[in-house]
This record gives structure tokens, C-alpha cells and sequence, in this order.
């Protein structure tokens, strides 16, 4: 778990199911800054979600998507309209990062409309096609597909990695 200030980002369970769907929706259709998710494609990939409560308000999600042995996507990042600017985004990315390197990861992208947000958090600008597991598998479904505003997103972990295994206590023999 991340935690900054009081809050943290913690997995989510099958009860937050709804409240994920309905942020997802109002950012979706509000501005369109985030592809829209089912019900059912969110219980489906639940594990990969993390979410950040206020009390028992639901104030963001998003979720770490593994695509391959050394990457992996922030995807579905919204926050509560009410909760916007209060930091609850970072916690979950930077939850996100954390699990990234946990699991042994190298890079971590996102495809965002605000990658000054990202930027903020230790990402640099990318070019989409560097990620094209994500353009063979997504993309091409995508209804923005042939007019994408996204900008892609990533940032190296190699450091964190080696950080992360220089610092691991191996268990006595």
C-alpha cells in the first residue's frame, strides 16, 4: 500500500465494482478522457485495480495492467470530480509503480489526455508505437482509434529495480 497524507490506495474488492463503473462513466462520457469499461470488464480484471477511500467514499481508481514479462499500463485513472486536485490520482500511480516494481517490471505506460499529471510523477513522453501489444490488442478496438487525442506515457524503473534487489535480505541458509 502507498500512502500520502491520511489516504492510501488499497486493492480493490468486488464490492467497489459499481463505484469504479460509475467513476469510470462520468469521466468517459463527461469529457472522454478515459475509454469506457463494463461492469463485467471490470469485475473481470478487478485484481488489477487499486482503489483510494475517503471514509466508505470511493474517491479514484486505476489499475496496473501487466501486457507483458516487462511491461505493464496504468489504465482507467479517474478520481471522484468532488476529489480532483487533492492527490488522490498520485496515490494510485504511484501504488501502481510500486506493485510494478514488486513484480519485477521495467516500464510502466499510460495513454492519457493529461500527461503533464504524469509528467509530474516521473514519466516522460513516448511514442505509441513503442508499445505495440497495446495497439494490436486495444487500440484498434478503440472507438478514438482513427482520431486519438492520447498522448503516450512511460517511465524506466530499471533504477527502482536494482534499488529494489540490492536491498533484499536473503533468508538464511
Amino acid at each position: 500500500m502507498t500512502t500520502v497524507s491520511s489516504q492510501i490506495a488499497e486493492r480493490a474488492r468486488v464490492a467497489d465494482v459499481p463505484g469504479i463503473h460509475h467513476l469510470i462513466q462520468h469521466w468517459a462520457d463527461e469529457t472522454g478522457d478515459v475509454l469506457p469499461r463494463t461492469e463485467g470488464e471490470i469485475y473481470e480484471t478487478l485484481r488489477d485495480f487499486l482503489v483510494v477511500r475517503e471514509g466508505s467514499r470511493l474517491v479514484a481508481a486505476g489499475a496496473l495492467h501487466v501486457q507483458w514479462k516487462d511491461l505493464a499500463e496504468v489504465k482507467s485513472l479517474v478520481v471522484d470530480p468532488t476529489a480532483q486536485g487533492q492527490g488522490a490520482g498520485g496515490i494510485i500511480v504511484r501504488a501502481c509503480l510500486d506493485e510494478a516494481v514488486a513484480l519485477g517490471l521495467r516500464t510502466v505506460f499510460a495513454l492519457t489526455t493529461s500527461p503533464g499529471f504524469f509528467e509530474r510523477l516521473g514519466f516522460s513522453q513516448a511514442a505509441v508505437a513503442a508499445f505495440p501489444r497495446k495497439v494490436w490488442t486495444e487500440c484498434l478496438r478503440c472507438p478514438k482509434y482513427d482520431n486519438c487525442d492520447e498522448i503516450a506515457v512511460s517511465i524506466d524503473l530499471r533504477d527502482r529495480l536494482a534499488a529494489a534487489e540490492s536491498t533484499a535480505v536473503s533468508p538464511p541458509a
